[in-house]
């Protein structure tokens, strides 16, 4: 059954220790949350899949000490304001913004919660660089610094269980900095235009049991397979045809930039360039030995009269061998 706005709820008031309440697809507006403020026990809130919009601040949950879990996908909110000094949310474990219409200024925000554990942006309009993001999000360009996943994200955010920013079209690099989240165990960059090599500082998050990278422009070397890393397959990598090394069964020696290729080897390559010299050679010998004869011709009168004499003899040798067998051939095919 679908509600609308604070219709029937004056029967929460009573409710203030309630702990969980899932109010997801109906067609709420923003006043819901000032209509369930009583409820202060709140450790759990769904209100995805309703019509919140525009920006949200986090002042609105002021009333929700207590909470853990706040579920706000699927809406239409474009902005999440929060303050560093607000001592609001500060036990918020598990967020989830997916769906809506966030742009980068959201990930300025995230460090906003000390005990921040899940953090899902999937399917919003963040655009740029990757620097600290979350799943589906449709992040393209390059981000200004203040739109870059944070580079705090990584050194604050120790947190941090899983981060899914899959389904994007986020650009840039890993952030070595994600090496910093030891508590991680789900981390999902997969289906976006990251590019560059795989830090391979992040083999030093050692609780990561999730761990997935496919269909990415990722390059280079795939991490030493130690600690968890072991234990991803080539699942995990997928879709990266620039990526080598195991558990891939592309060869990294076979991926060699044509730059780094050496000329000097055995085969078609050698032996084009052996025969390159070899006719450079014969050219150079050729024409040093005819000036060499034209030279001594020239010079000594005796050798220049010798070598006419020996033409003269050489042709008429050949001029006597040509009549002599064109006559006997004449004869022969007449008979």
């Amino acid at each position: 059954m679908e509600y609308s706005n604070e219709e029937g709820f004056e029967r929460f008031s009573a409710l203030s220790k309630l702990e969980v309440l899932c109010l997801d697809d109906n067609n709420f507006n923003h006043s819901i949350l000032q209509s369930l403020s009583s409820i202060v026990s709140l450790k759990e809130l769904d209100l995805s899949g309703n019509n919140l919009n525009g920006s949200i601040h986090i002042k609105e949950f002021k009333a929700f000490s207590n909470l853990e879990d706040l579920y706000l996908s699927d809406n239409k909110i474009n902005d999440f304001v929060t303050t560093r000094d607000s001592n609001i949310l500060t036990k918020l474990q598990l967020l989830d913004l997916s769906g809506n219409d966030f742009s980068a200024r959201v990930l300025e925000s995230l460090t906003a919660f000390p005990l921040l554990k899940t953090l899902d942006l999937s399917d919003n309009n963040l655009e740029g660089s990757f620097t600290t993001k979350v799943r589906h999000c449709g992040l393209n360009g390059t981000l200004p610094d203040r739109g870059k996943i944070p580079l705090e994200l990584g050194r604050t955010s120790s947190n941090i269980r899983a981060l899914n920013l899959s389904h994007n079209n986020l650009s840039g690099p890993i952030p070595v900095t994600f090496s910093n989240l030891k508590q991680i165990e789900s981390l999902d960059l997969s289906c976006n235009n990251l590019n560059g090599k795989i830090p391979p500082q992040l083999t030093e998050m050692t609780s990561l049991a999730v761990f997935i990278v496919a269909h990415n422009n990722l390059s280079g070397t795939i991490p030493d397979r130690k600690n968890q890393f072991i234990t991803f397959d080539e699942n995990s990598y997928e879709g990266n045809p620039l990526l080598c090394g195991p558990p891939l069964h592309n060869s990294c020696t076979k991926m060699r930039p044509p730059s780094t290729i050496s000329v000097d080897f055995e085969g078609e390559g050698g032996s084009f360039m052996d025969m390159s010299v070899f006719y450079i050679s014969f050219v150079v010998a050729y024409i040093t030995v005819l000036l060499g004869i034209v030279v001594v011709l020239y010079i000594n009168p005796y050798w220049h009269r010798a070598w006419f004499n020996l033409i003269e003899v050489c042709i008429d040798t050949c001029y006597c061998f040509f009549v002599v067998h064109y006559h006997k051939l004449f004869n022969f095919s007449l008979a």
